[in-house]
């Protein structure tokens, strides 16, 4: 009787310790309350208002001097002497170098002599022309020796003349033994040394660049000429656009030259290997601050959008080739996140133009996009606090 009560107490207790447990679940959850809904993000967001644009464009440039004079040697001889510093400035007619003028002297006092050798043997056929003549008339000798004198005579002439070009020759080559500057510019360094024989056929002996004003050239490519020649078919109006156009010069150190350069031409053609066509502009260069084969970029205002709609470029998401927004919009009172797909133009500074899917007056999320990356997320937008610049980096024109 005893082992029968407690099998059937064991099995009592078997059923009713679930319940015990759920009615102790029960009364320990009285009186607490669900916790509460997790607030909406904070995002950063600006207006989007139109306004006109300056657009700019880059390029990469090379400068080069306006002139860059080759000297070398005119006539065969050894360098006496260097008579400029490399890197200084010279003038038209400065003295580079010096070649050995004693061979030239010689060879120009040889042909004096010549000359008065010359000049005296016609002295002599010329008084035999003068002394024949009026025996000729009297036939007193014949028409021959006559005829003989007078082309002795006029070969004489001739030998005179042949005499004073050799002459001008040989002060022409003793000239050329003092190798001059043939403009103003920079003299670079000195390729050969005191004691070397230069000549016509030998090396370069040094460059001289004019550096003020200097030239810089830049490619664009043939599309990007073509697209220009579209936009101005006037050649009055692309004339006048040439003109006005401004350039900066980006230097290699990120700073922006303090002169505004012109643009000069565009080259005679395309270069069908790059499809590229060479552009060149000029930049005055008082200080001599830039040199021939600093590279640099060229920047310029190529036009101005009318009412451009600019969001930070930060703002704009990208994936395979595609742009899009975040975009709150107001749904009955809740801002919501509306993911716009766009079409961007240029960039402008740390703007970019948008060119199609934004209309004025939308909110843009510029920061805090991690956030609000789903369709239809629910924000709090606050207003950006960051300052975007339109104009791009540096002087702007």
């Amino acid at each position: 009787m005893g082992r029968w009560h407690f099998f059937e107490l064991r099995r009592i207790a078997r059923r009713t310790w679930p319940l015990l447990i759920c009615f102790a679940a029960i009364l320990g959850g009285c009186g607490k309350t669900p916790p509460p809904p997790t607030p909406p993000p904070e995002v950063q967001v600006v207006a989007v208002k139109p306004q006109d644009t300056p657009v700019y464009k880059e390029w990469i440039g090379t400068l080069e001097g306006l002139v860059n004079a080759q000297i070398r040697a005119q006539v065969t001889g050894y360098l006496q002497t260097q008579n400029y510093l490399e890197g200084k400035l010279v003038k038209t007619g400065d003295i580079l170098f010096q070649i050995d003028p004693r061979p030239f002297e010689a060879a120009l006092d040889q042909a004096k002599a010549k000359l008065a050798q010359d000049q005296a043997q016609q002295i002599r056929t010329h008084w035999d022309v003068e002394r024949y003549k009026p025996l000729a008339e009297k036939n007193a000798i014949s028409q021959q020796e006559y005829i003989n004198a007078v082309q002795a005579d006029l070969a004489a002439q001739a030998q005179i003349k042949a005499d004073e070009a050799a002459i001008e020759s040989a002060q022409l080559n003793l000239g050329f033994t003092k190798i001059m500057s043939p403009i103003d510019g920079i003299a670079g360094v000195a390729l050969a040394q005191i004691g070397d024989l230069v000549g016509p056929g030998g090396p370069l002996l040094t460059t001289v660049s004019t550096v003020d004003p200097i030239k810089v050239y830049f490619i664009t490519s043939e599309q990007a000429y073509l697209a220009y020649r579209r936009q101005y078919t006037n050649v009055l109006e692309r004339a006048t656009h040439e003109q006005e156009l401004e350039l900066q010069l980006l230097l290699a150190d990120g700073s922006v030259y303090p002169y505004q350069g012109k643009f000069v031409f565009a080259n005679r053609e395309v270069n069908p290997t790059t499809g590229t066509i060479q552009l060149t502009g000029l930049f005055p260069n008082p200080d001599n601050v830039l040199r021939p084969g600093q590279f640099a970029r060229v920047r310029a205002k190529t036009e101005t959008r009318k009412n451009a709609l600019l969001v930070p470029q930060r703002a704009v998401s990208e994936l395979q080739g595609s742009y899009q927004l975040a975009v709150v919009n107001d749904e009955n009172g809740t801002n919501k996140v509306h993911l716009q797909p766009v079409s961007v133009g240029e960039r402008v500074g740390s703007n970019w133009i948008i060119e199609k899917g934004l209309k004025p007056g939308d909110r843009v999320i510029v920061e805090g996009t991690q956030k609000a990356a789903r369709e239809g997320t629910a924000v709090v937008p606050k207003p950006f606090t960051g300052e975007p610049s339109v104009q791009p980096t540096g002087k702007s024109q």
